[in-house]
């Protein structure tokens, strides 16, 4: 699975998630923050799902509307799979 990890995800994930197979990018390894919606932008160019502990992307997927490849949000020991439109 291609997978997208924000900056607030524990980068110990990434060491975990690439060692069972995944191909994983952590934007916890960029020079600098580039916002909420390039990352969303990044995630959806290279087809990939965008974890995050951000309630914010939420509100760019589903209150503006921004495409997306497919959101994993955790908050609080709750997980929540948001899927893109027609999916």
């Amino acid at each position: 699975m291609k997978l997208l990890l924000d900056s607030c995800v524990w980068g110990g994930a990434l060491t975990r998630l690439r060692a069972a197979g995944h191909d994983v990018v952590w934007s916890g390894e960029w020079p600098a923050d580039p916002g909420d919606e390039e990352i969303l932008a990044q995630a959806l160019a290279e087809g990939r799902v965008l974890v995050t502990l951000d309630k914010d992307f939420r509100e760019l997927a589903f209150v503006r509307e921004l495409p997306h490849t497919g959101i994993v949000t955790a908050e609080a020991g709750r997980l929540r799979v948001r899927l893109p439109t027609g999916a």
